[in-house]
């Protein structure tokens, strides 16, 4: 097995996408590792629903996630090979809501299940993930299926976490 450690960044650096080095606080890195707790949270939401479409659903964001971390991660000029299916997600996203009808407001989480709080408590997550890419959008631009993806993600997760209040 090869060693997980490296020691690159153990003088507060880490690697891009072909080999350029930049600082452990980039705002490349920090929108990956938002990024990167969201599909943790995305993870324990899929383990505890019971629902193959929502878990399949979220999966395949989860999926999309991992695409969209490589493409920031991606230095400005060079290509990267992995196709974004962002505008079909979305889709699938808005199909989701639209299939639920639903009927209330805000709610504070926590008043129902477990599962619907951490619906929540990934649903926010997404909505730091949302800013955060639009901060780093004026640095390194990034492709608009991408910021209405993830607008769009969040509204899902709002919907889902009332539905399974």
């Amino acid at each position: 097995m090869n060693q997980i450690y490296t020691k690159t960044g153990d003088e507060g650096t880490t690697s891009l996408r072909e080999g350029m080095r930049v600082s452990k606080d980039d705002p490349r890195i920090e929108a990956n590792g938002q990024i990167d707790q969201l599909n943790a949270l995305l993870g324990v939401v899929r383990s505890m629903l019971d629902d193959e479409e929502s878990k399949q659903l979220i999966h395949a964001v989860q999926r999309e996630l991992m695409t969209i971390m490589s493409h920031i991660a991606t230095p400005d000029g060079h290509d990267n090979p992995r196709k974004l299916h962002c505008v079909e997600i979305t889709a699938q996203l808005e199909q989701a809501i639209d299939a639920v009808n639903f009927q209330g407001g805000f709610v504070i989480p926590g008043g129902g299940s477990s599962l619907a709080a951490f619906i929540h408590l990934a649903r926010t997550q997404a909505r730091t993930v949302e800013r955060r890419l639009w901060s780093l959008h004026r640095e390194h631009p990034l492709d608009a299926p991408i910021m209405v993806m993830m607008n769009r993600l969040s509204d899902y997760l709002f919907v889902l976490a009332n539905e399974k209040e």
